[in-house]
């Protein structure tokens, strides 16, 4: 494959910033797709992101800044999609353009709510990507840790090995570490899971319970996860590797999870509305909760999944955070 392919990224939020900053560590040109021209605009006076990591410098020679995204898929043999996956329909509706013959490397975590499908599956429903020209960027990595150069790690999981290895080589640097994975649907799930999980730590901090109740909530969670992706794509797979059970580890307890802090504020009693008006930014684990539920009721043979059970029925059915976790309390081991 050749070295000078040209890469994009799409979305101008935390992870979208973190992910250009990583590749303009190795390539000389980034394109990036920013929605807003008003961001562009300050992108390029000021040389930061103005609303997220904006402790990151930007290098503007190195940047293909475009609020057209035709254009930029146009450009690009390699599209990085960073997108919350509750808007990322309303972004792809606005290409006009045959995107068929591109990669597509997903750094979304979570189901698109309007076809219901993994963001890799809706690629090659709708767009008609082959399988084999999709990788998923996992972690564990948090964006804020990105920008501050501390030593992280993530995966890219794709079938083609050669493309799983050409990404990794573009986001390896003195603070990135990376590995290559084939269990593409796995990452993916794991992806959205941890995110609904880390909504459960939250909010058990929230209610007060203490560090020995989050290591066995975070125990049955792993094993929860387990029994999810199987259920929904049987392979070969070790949970403990650091693609399933890191992500987990770092969403669940890192003080920058935007899901943590979430589930914290449902637990100190904020609706669900006043903590997402109180938060700027997405907890992805929101829109997973409802996916992971509705995937495990209309499965064939439906995973054991308490800890999704009571996060759904607090975030959609407005059950008592303590009653509904006091319950929880008696189905985990």
């Amino acid at each position: 494959m050749s070295s000078e392919l040209k890469y994009a990224v799409f979305g101008s939020g935390s992870w979208a910033t973190a992910i250009v900053k990583m590749l303009c560590e190795n390539l000389d040109e980034v394109g990036w797709y920013v929605r807003k021209q008003q961001t562009i605009d300050y992108i390029l006076s000021e040389e930061h992101n103005p609303s997220y990591l904006s402790s990151v410098e930007l290098h503007m020679k190195q940047l293909k800044l475009e609020s057209d995204i035709n254009k930029l898929a146009a450009y690009a043999d390699i599209l990085i999609f960073a997108i919350p996956s509750a808007f990322i329909e309303t972004e792809l509706a606005k290409l006009n353009i045959d995107i068929s013959s591109k990669i597509i490397v997903s750094a979304v975590k979570g189901i698109i709510p309007e076809s219901g499908l993994l963001v890799g599956e809706h690629f090659h429903e709708k767009h008609s990507i082959e399988l084999d020209n999709i990788a998923v960027l996992a972690g564990p990595c948090h964006a804020e840790e990105v920008a501050l150069e501390r030593l992280s790690y993530i995966t890219i999981a794709c079938t083609n090995l050669t493309i799983a290895e050409e990404v990794a080589a573009q986001f390896s640097s003195h603070y990135i570490r990376t590995k290559t994975h084939d269990d593409v649907i796995g990452a993916e799930y794991a992806a959205m899971l941890k995110n609904i999980y880390a909504i459960a730590a939250g909010v058990a901090h929230g209610l007060g319970y203490g560090d020995n109740f989050q290591s066995v909530l975070m125990s049955n969670a792993t094993r929860e996860m387990k029994r999810f992706i199987k259920s929904v794509h049987k392979m070969k797979r070790n949970i403990n590797e650091t693609v399933y059970l890191g992500d987990l580890l770092v969403t669940g307890y890192s003080v920058f999870s935007r899901n943590r802090m979430f589930g914290n504020m449902i637990g100190k009693g904020y609706t669900v509305k006043s903590a997402q008006m109180e938060m700027s930014m997405i907890a992805e684990g929101f829109y997973a909760a409802k996916s992971a539920f509705l995937i495990n009721q209309e499965s064939k043979t439906p995973s054991k999944a308490p800890i999704i059970n009571t996060v759904y029925e607090i975030l959609y059915l407005h059950k008592n955070p303590k009653e509904s976790f006091k319950k929880l309390t008696e189905k985990l081991c």
